[in-house]
């Protein structure tokens, strides 16, 4: 395209400032995701038409959940996806998390069942490898803090019953919830799942520490230890 004062300006010329103003206008809500991606990418890519790139993580990674989740090493195999993308993305995602966090952190969590599995969700449902966490809970209920005991690899995580005991303890935590993802997308509980439940489940009773629930997240939905029965 040639401009008015006769230069010749790339195709996407004008497009960035037009994204932002539609964006600050309030419109967002009907933007596709590949334009809410875009923004994002403007501020790690200079001068070059980012659309393209966007499409491509999306193709790779199914959402935009899927984007902001991707691990470093299959994000920068995306054509154009730099380190600064990368920066960019994690600074997104940890911004999510900690607004998750706050709506549950200090509050009594067996009466804010759903905020709390809506955090867990954000935290642990696109990983692409499993974690372990321990959510501590007071006497009250309240919980007073989240920890992940380990990362594993994409169907195994390793867990130590003494450990998440020992720290349960140095909290003066009087209970836990046990909360781990699967990356295949499906929360059903495996044999090893459920094996480990009971090893932790016995360690926690011997120091009277009681597991309210051992939850795995998929990518949509969850399972609960305590509803399927095998946690009495």
């Amino acid at each position: 395209m040639t401009g008015d004062d006769g230069q010749v300006r790339p195709h996407y010329w004008g497009h960035r400032e037009r994204l932002r103003q539609r964006f600050l206008a309030g419109s967002h809500a009907a933007m596709p995701e590949y334009e809410l991606l875009e923004l994002l990418l403007f501020n790690a890519i200079p001068r070059i038409d980012v659309k393209p790139l966007a499409k491509r993580l999306l193709a790779a990674f199914g959402d935009l959940n899927g984007v902001v989740a991707a691990s470093e090493s299959r994000l920068l195999e995306i054509e154009g996806a730099t380190a600064k993308v990368y920066l960019q993305l994690r600074v997104v995602e940890a911004f999510a998390h900690r607004m998750a966090r706050a709506k549950v952190m200090q509050r009594h969590v067996l009466t804010s069942w759903d905020a709390l599995m809506e955090y867990c969700k954000t935290v642990m449902a696109h990983r692409d490898t499993e974690q372990f966490r321990v959510l501590f809970l007071d006497r009250k209920n309240h919980l007073v803090a989240d920890e992940a005991q380990a990362d594993g690899t994409v169907d195994h995580v390793p867990v130590y019953p003494r450990e998440i005991v020992k720290r349960a303890l140095e909290l003066n935590a009087s209970a836990i919830i046990l909360v781990h993802n699967h990356p295949s997308g499906d929360p059903s509980p495996s044999n090893e799942d459920v094996v480990m439940t009971d090893r932790i489940f016995e360690a926690c009773r011997a120091v009277g520490i009681t597991i309210h629930d051992h939850v795995v997240i998929g990518k949509e939905e969850d399972a609960s230890f305590r509803q399927l029965g095998f946690l009495e």
